[in-house]
């Protein structure tokens, strides 16, 4: 129970917060309206208490923001470790598979260059690069011609195969001396032969004036599927073997597309490839051994010693 002092606060109190709850809020609606009031009235006095209470306050404010914002600062801090943390795990992992990599690399360096010097293998030309700017397109609306702005002084000639960093672009058609232009993979004159990675099958790669390519001349036995991958098959020899294309889209009533790689409203700068002549030599034709012959023939008569009974 109550002590007799607690009874008497009780008493007088529960009145007052009676009316309180009753008068307060018309006191705030009263104070509210004189203070409009004064604004209308006396606009210098209220900004000047404006200014007072934001003297006032901004103090408090801020010393109640300093430990809100270093809260922040640690909670910061412990996310970047965190992600410091799972980063440092995952490039660890990379690094091990890396290493794996690594070794699996040398060993297949030793042993193609062990067998490059049996079989005389004798490496093609080497490509040169031109870096180029798209700087327009010519031709009418039925036609996809971009045009270079290096020409024959630097380089270019007719025939050249045309890169960004994802794949072809198209060829050179024709050359100036300061200018060239780019028949786009994509246009209707364009045709391209063509492999399809991992089968083998070849195809001709023509474009429709579309975003996409199809194939022709593919074969019926040809086992296709969505998602493989082509590239530049070499023959002609008006390109060389493997440069990356794009991937088959869509197989519908016998036509297959392929969605390139390059995004043909993005072209910026593009690669002018030069391989040179693609030319092969037979090892018949050597006039004289190299040491690659003699090593040849020297494991041969060991290989043969050593079949012999002793």
């Amino acid at each position: 129970m109550p002590r007799p002092g607690q009874k008497y606060i009780l008493r007088v109190a529960l009145p007052f917060r009676e009316h309180a709850r009753r008068f307060g809020f018309v006191a705030l609606l009263v104070v509210s309206l004189g203070l409009v009031a004064l604004g209308r009235t006396d606009v210098a006095t209220v900004e000047g208490l404006r200014a007072n209470i934001a003297d006032i306050s901004t103090p408090i404010l801020s010393a109640v923001s300093r430990p809100i914002e270093t809260a922040r600062g640690v909670v910061r801090q412990v996310t970047a470790m965190a992600v410091l943390q799972q980063e440092n795990q995952e490039l660890r992992q990379q690094n091990s598979r890396l290493q794996r990599w690594q070794i699996v690399a040398h060993k297949l360096e030793r042993e193609n260059a062990a067998l490059r010097t049996l079989m005389e293998y004798r490496p093609g030309p080497l490509a040169s690069y031109i870096s180029a700017r798209l700087v327009g397109g010519l031709g009418s609306p039925f036609v996809r011609v971009l045009m270079l702005n290096a020409g024959a002084r630097d380089g270019v000639k007719r025939g050249q195969a045309v890169l960004d960093s994802k794949g072809m672009v198209g060829r050179i058609v024709e050359v100036g001396k300061r200018s060239a232009r780019v028949l786009l993979l994509t246009d209707l004159n364009s045709r391209i032969p063509i492999i399809l990675e991992p089968s083998g099958d070849r195809a001709i790669l023509a474009g429709d004036n579309s975003d996409t390519l199809h194939l022709e001349l593919l074969s019926p036995k040809a086992s296709i599927t969505v998602g493989m991958r082509t590239s530049t098959s070499g023959h002609g020899g008006k390109l060389p073997p493997g440069l990356p294309i794009g991937r088959v889209s869509r197989i519908s009533d016998g036509i297959v597309q392929v969605q390139p790689f390059v995004d043909f409203g993005r072209l910026d700068y593009v690669l002018v490839a030069n391989w040179g002549t693609i030319a092969f030599e037979s090892i018949s034709d050597v006039d004289h051994p190299t040491d690659g012959t003699a090593n040849r023939e020297g494991l041969l008569n060991q290989t043969g010693s050593d079949n012999q009974t002793p």
